[in-house]
This record gives C-alpha cells, sequence and structure tokens, in this order.
C-alpha cells in the first residue's frame, strides 16, 4: 500500500467502500469562469496562509467553479491550461468531495475542463470516510468542498518515462499554488493535505487502478 507521508500509525487499515457509485452519471454546468477580479496576484499572494479552521457556510457554484478553473481551466483554443504540464500530457484529474455548495447535491464529481461542469461519481457526503482516510484530520468535516487531485501516471510516462514522479509532483505543486491563490482572492481559504492512506481515498473517490490520489484540499470561508 502507498502513503502520501513516510510514517503513519500503524493502526490505520484501509477503508472499505462506504456507498456504490452513482447509478446515473448526472452532469452540472459551472457558471463561466472570471478573468478579472478584485485582488491582485501580487495581494493574494501576500495574505495566502494555511487555513484549517473554517466555518460552516455555503459555497457557491459560481465559487466552487471559479476553484476549478484556476486548478485546471482552459485558457485558450488549443486546450492549454490554467497550470503547466510537462509537454501538455495533463496527468491531473480534479476531483470535489462536496457537502455543502448552494445548488450541488452532497457527493463526488469529477471535473472535465473541456467542457467547464462536473460529473458525479459518488453520492452523498463523503467527509466523514475522507477524514478516515485522512488520520483524522478534522478539518475536513468542516469544509463544505474539499478538491482533490490525482492523478493518472501513464499519460505522462508515455513520454517522460523516468521523469514521470518528477514531472508529475512539479505539475501538482503549480496546480495546488493556483487553488490556494484563488482561494484567497475569492475570501475563501484553504491548505494542502498530503497526509492519508493513498488506497482509502482512492476508495472514497471511487478510483481506477491508473489512478492515485496526490492531495487534499479543504476548502470554505475562515472561521
Amino acid at each position: 500500500m502507498r502513503y502520501a507521508l513516510a510514517v503513519l500509525p500503524a493502526v490505520l487499515m484501509v477503508i472499505p467502500m462506504h456507498s456504490a457509485p452513482a447509478q446515473a452519471t448526472p452532469t452540472v454546468s459551472l457558471p463561466a469562469p472570471s478573468t478579472r477580479g478584485a485582488m491582485s496576484v501580487e495581494e493574494a499572494l501576500r495574505a495566502r496562509r494555511s487555513v484549517r479552521t473554517l466555518q460552516d457556510e455555503p459555497l457557491s457554484l459560481a465559487q466552487l467553479g471559479q476553484l476549478l478553473w484556476a486548478a485546471q481551466g482552459i485558457t485558450d483554443a488549443e486546450g492549454h491550461r490554467t497550470a503547466p504540464s510537462a509537454g501538455a500530457r495533463y496527468p491531473l484529474e480534479i476531483y470535489v468531495v462536496a457537502a455543502n455548495v448552494t445548488g450541488l447535491p452532497a457527493g463526488v464529481y469529477k471535473y472535465r475542463p473541456t467542457e467547464h461542469d462536473l460529473v458525479r461519481h459518488v453520492e452523498g457526503d463523503q467527509r466523514p470516510h475522507l477524514v478516515q482516510a485522512a488520520v483524522q484530520q478534522e478539518w475536513i468535516l468542516q469544509a463544505p468542498v474539499v478538491l482533490a487531485i490525482t492523478s493518472v501516471d501513464e499519460r505522462t510516462r508515455a513520454r517522460y518515462r523516468d521523469r514521470t514522479d518528477r514531472y508529475v509532483a512539479i505539475e501538482t505543486g503549480h496546480v495546488g499554488q493556483s487553488v490556494c491563490l484563488q482561494a484567497t482572492a475569492l475570501g475563501l481559504g484553504t491548505t494542502v493535505v498530503g497526509a492519508f492512506q493513498d488506497d482509502s481515498v482512492a476508495s472514497v473517490l471511487h478510483l481506477d487502478r491508473a489512478e492515485r490520489p496526490i492531495v487534499l484540499l479543504p476548502v470554505g470561508k475562515p472561521r
């Protein structure tokens, strides 16, 4: 079993799937992202902090869409995205563990950058299972939304072979910082969570074997 940190308590076990994938696969269109905001990049850089205490207030669908666009949104007709990717292989995927988003039923959703929409994978609030997988980091339960960054390594490995781990890690850093800065600009808070059981998070998200979770970002309004 792979772990996100080298040392984790020995008592942790793999969490079984607690709910079946959604029988239907409805899509949810997201509002068009804004490309001009009230806060400059410089202001967002200065204000960014890791936030682990969040209010129990809903996010709007527009806020969620803006965060997802910042992570992996399409920025031109050629399909380039907000974050750079080695060889434009784009191995990363973004999942939304939604619990309190106005107009969006609780569940796990996959973001599709080309359509700027969400496809539901799992029904219901999965945060309690995610907390178990993430070594009881309780602030995950406070977050109305948790973004999960995953990777399909083979997309990069097909071209870059033994450089894959490095390039995927670099790309993840780009995406994570984009989410942190966008959250700051929206008046929201987040932090990057890397301590979790990979197999358990994959089970909560219902990933297939070709895909692995890398980081989680609980997002909400700072308390």
